[in-house]
């Protein structure tokens, strides 16, 4: 039975975007993209941002930070706009420069925003007239930001707001003397934000010398309260965005919910993800704050009814919802905080009985799980993806278990008609054969062929090999082969070169869709480098390195050969 529980809403202390000091503009787009709410992260940054102090958050990918920063920006420049750039967000990759150049177009639209991204590997000339024609906040990584600063082509004299997004990471990746003449470059007055998933002592270094008495903000720093979290198997599964729709209808086919929720950030995620499951089968519905009262009713009498079996929603539009027969929650990304984490799989396990808590998460929001586990003292077990055959064996046990149960409990003389006369013509049991057959293909879609690509998680940065050693903040490690799940990759230039292991990060995650910590191990010779990537991403990691030079180098990069042939060069 499903009831309204209106205490289990306000628990959770949402704060609404309204309630926030932010011009009718950026409402507007807010409520266009279908954000309904903001996350602890943003409830907490934008407030002294607005304000225009300087501030250090420790968040990581995924906790709304984008919004949390770019929100304020766009609100301050559009009170004191001028004929330069006005903010300068300084990220690790040319992936994110782009994700948060586009964030600053959406929450900007109604604003006029012009926000530019620049990054190595595109055409300087181009970022060069799209300078000269005027832009109000530019995305840049710190090296291809630096080579405009040097040739003259990016003046930062009017910024007046400084973001380093994923600090640490830049760090990892080599760039600190490049952050600090960046730095050097802005105006002393200026507004200073560094966002960090974690805080080591040389983020706390960069703190000290760069920012005024900073807002700080930790988020997940309030552990669960005893006996909040609830008896619930949890498991994680490392999927790749591309794959995340197919995973997610791969595990339900091998969990078989009785009834289950899958929680989605946003409404456009909602509706795409509901249509996806309906066009594959699945009895779907969605449930957001854009629907009626009338089409929120409907879609309760369905799941009450049993006509439906899966409830698409974001966090608001089910607040209050207590389903009796919920036995899984899915988190389609990993939540922005343990918080949230803890209420959702809360809507399982109930009165003793047991549930499911399932969360699909990127390669890079591994570190995000270990936040979670650290905040709930409950281990959050990361598996594999079910598998095709895994699939066909899951079936075949549902098969199994349908059929004990009608010889069991049903009334089977009817069907002796039927029966009877094969077994004169076959075998009872190729009889029985042919009856397990129609079963199994009765009892769901046709298996689909195509397996979903192992994704590695972020590697370990523990160091607990005692072989490794550091340099320059990357791991290398000399003599074994690579780690389940990772490929090495040969670059023709080594030690004699210059080359550091930052360098090669620094390229790789410059170049193609990899984070810093998406890449493993590194060993550097003197003539030649090793360097671990995770295995679907080797061709793309090669192509992308083909077309780039690393310390004005253009050195051979392919796949590494055997053992044998290492040893002899």
């Amino acid at each position: 039975m499903m009831t309204p529980n209106e205490s289990e809403g306000t628990a959770e202390g949402m704060t609404a975007f309204a309630d926030l000091p932010l011009r009718p503009e950026l409402l507007n787009a807010l409520s266009g993209l279908g954000y309904e709410e903001p996350t602890p992260i943003q409830r907490e940054a934008i407030p002294p941002l607005i304000e225009g102090g300087d501030l250090v958050g420790q968040a990581a990918t995924g906790t709304g930070k984008t919004a949390a920063f770019a929100l304020p920006i766009l609100q301050r420049m559009a009170e004191d706009r001028g004929a330069g750039p006005f903010a300068l967000v300084l990220v690790p990759t040319r992936e994110l420069a782009v994700q948060v150049s586009q964030a600053f177009h959406r929450y900007g639209r109604e604003l006029g925003a012009r926000a530019l991204p620049i990054y190595g590997g595109q055409p300087i000339g181009w970022q060069i007239k799209s300078i000269e024609r005027g832009v109000d906040v530019v995305v840049a990584t710190p090296g291809r930001a630096l080579d405009h600063i040097r040739r003259g082509t990016l003046r930062l004299d009017t910024v007046r707001v400084v973001v380093l997004d994923e600090a640490d990471e830049m760090l990892d990746m080599g760039f600190a003397e490049d952050i600090e003449a960046i730095l050097q470059e802005t105006p002393e007055e200026r507004q200073t934000v560094l966002f960090s998933a974690t805080l080591p002592p040389r983020i706390e270094g960069l703190t000290g010398r760069y920012l005024r008495e900073p807002v700080r903000i930790q988020m997940g720093r309030e552990a669960a309260a005893p006996g909040e979290t609830p008896k619930v198997r949890q498991e994680a599964y490392i999927v790749g965005r591309a794959h995340k729709p197919a995973a997610l209808g791969r595990l339900l086919d091998v969990e078989a919910p009785t009834a289950a929720i899958v929680f989605c950030r946003t409404r456009e995620e909602v509706d795409t993800l509901t249509e996806n499951l309906n066009g594959s089968g699945y009895r779907a519905e969605a449930l957001h704050g854009g629907m009626s009262q009338e089409h929120r009713d409907r879609v309760m009498g369905r799941l009450r009814g049993g006509t439906a079996e899966l409830l698409i929603a974001t966090d608001v539009a089910a607040r209050g919802l207590d389903i009796e027969q919920l036995t899984h929650v899915v988190n389609y990304n990993v939540p922005s905080a343990p918080e949230t984490y803890v209420h959702r799989i809360g809507r399982v396990g109930r009165a003793g009985r047991e549930g499911v808590a399932i969360t699909l998460a990127e390669p890079r929001e591994h570190r995000m799980l270990k936040a979670i586990e650290r905040q709930t003292k409950q281990r959050i077990a990361v598996r594999k993806v079910p598998t095709v055959a895994d699939l066909r064996a899951r079936r075949l046990e549902l098969t199994r278990a349908a059929l004990q149960e009608s010889l069991m409990e049903d009334d089977l003389q009817q069907f002796l008609a039927v029966v009877e006369p094969l077994a004169e013509e076959f075998d009872v049991m190729e009889v029985a054969l042919a009856a397990v057959k129609l079963a199994y293909d009765s009892s769901g879609a046709t298996v689909d062929e195509e397996e979903i690509p192992e994704v590695a998680p972020q590697p370990s940065r523990d160091g607990r090999d005692g072989r490794d050693r550091r340099d320059g903040g990357r791991r290398e490690r000399r003599g074994r082969g690579p780690a389940e799940g990772m490929t090495r990759l040969f670059v023709g230039a080594g030690r004699s070169a210059g080359i550091r292991p930052q360098d090669l990060v620094g390229a790789i995650a410059g170049e193609s869709r990899l984070s810093g910590r998406d890449i493993g191990t590194i060993e550097i010779a003197d003539r030649f480098s090793l360097v671990e990537i995770p295995d679907g991403a080797a061709e793309d990691v090669i192509k992308a390195l083909r077309k780039t030079t690393i310390k004005g180098r253009k050195p051979t990069v392919r796949r590494e050969r055997d053992a044998t042939n290492r040893r002899s060069r």
